[in-house]
């Protein structure tokens, strides 16, 4: 039994390149979401990953870091590519191109960081429903692809406009949603409202993937009944941490099996189990990480450093890893080293 929007579905394909089974996606991540960050967590889980959300102006104007961020590998698929901008002109340009290698085109109205509210695109244009509208149809008509769409709830308490928009949304072409569950406002503070979610999966017969607190597989259990989403989407909870989409999987029933690190599991006092857990698997996450970059050609210092920084949170001796890697500046082999050094150590040898 296939289901889309928790609801059962006779298609057992792919409706238009989007799967129609409940499915786990990670979140696009400003500076995480790289090509080999992407294939990892494919290989823990992920159903579907998307890249970086990318400006649409970059993009047109062949900013060469911008286009860098889309890059793709064969064994990611579908490969989903997400823009973001609020010039109409710029996005159909920009999509046009990456129609030519893309699977799925997604659009981002949901990032709530300042610079890019300030730009009057991300989240910022949901208090303009005809222009964001506007410019996803705009988009759906240039492109013989799927568009999805990544929303919030709207600017502020008072204007939680999300099942309006997106009734529109699917009216203009849409075949994906996925919700934050919290306001631009909010931006990540507080708790995700998933009862707004549930009220978009029932105003729409296209598929909604609930975004906001999923951090393991008993919240993804506790989202997938409270909205009857297809889908959760995890982002901040797999910083520094992929295995998380393992254990969403797992936890969800979807998956089973070993995992990859196990082997890298020691013997350690039962008040230490879940750390040493956590260390086995971001000590082969990471190795696993810097292959696929080498694989991919894609080792590059500043994607190298944040995953150095966010795989070492959490641990101890975490802040003198963090010191070391500071010291080392642009070194790409001295981060590994450190990283993957201190990853290795016991427990019991790791410096506060």
């Amino acid at each position: 039994m296939n289901w889309m929007n928790g609801k059962p579905s006779s298609d057992t394909g792919l409706v238009a390149n989007i799967p129609s089974t409940p499915h786990v996606h990670l979140s696009p991540m400003s500076g995480v979401t790289d090509l080999p960050f992407r294939l990892l967590a494919l290989e823990l889980g992920a159903d579907l990953t998307v890249t970086e959300f990318t400006s649409a102006e970059a993009l047109s104007r062949d900013q060469p870091r911008s286009w860098e961020r889309v890059r793709t590998d064969p064994r990611e698929r579908p490969f989903v590519v997400q823009i973001f901008g609020g010039d109409r002109t710029a996005m159909v340009t920009s999509a046009q191109r990456l129609a030519e290698t893309a699977d799925i085109i997604d659009i981002n109205f949901g990032c709530p960081a300042p610079k890019v509210a300030r730009a009057s695109a991300g989240a910022a244009l949901m208090a303009d429903p005809d222009r964001l509208v506007d410019l996803v149809a705009a988009v759906i008509d240039a492109v013989e692809i799927p568009v999805t769409v990544k929303l919030r709830l709207g600017i502020d308490e008072a204007h939680r406009n999300i099942v309006e928009i997106s009734e529109r949304l699917e009216q203009v072409g849409s075949l994906r949603l996925c919700v934050h569950g919290r306001t631009l406002k909010q931006r990540y503070r507080g708790h995700a409202d998933w009862s707004v979610i549930a009220s978009v999966v029932k105003a729409v017969s296209i598929p909604v993937i609930a975004n906001g607190d999923v951090v393991d597989g008993a919240s993804a259990r506790a989202c997938l009944d409270a909205t009857g989403a297809g889908g959760v989407m995890i982002g901040r909870a797999a910083l520094g941490a992929p295995h998380v989409l393992w254990h969403v999987k797992t936890g969800l029933g979807w998956s089973g099996g070993t995992p990859p690190w196990s082997h890298l599991v020691r013997e350690v006092p039962a008040s230490q189990t879940s750390v040493e857990e956590d260390r086995a698997a971001k000590s082969w996450g990471f190795s696993r990480y810097v292959e696929l970059s080498e694989e991919t050609d894609s080792l590059r210092v500043k994607w190298l450093r944040r995953h150095a920084v966010d795989f070492t949170r959490g641990l101890p001796g975490g802040k003198s890893v963090r010191q070391a890697l500071h010291r080392v500046g642009d070194d790409c082999e001295a981060m590994i080293r450190i990283v993957q050094d201190h990853l290795s150590l016991p427990l019991s040898e790791a410096r506060a």
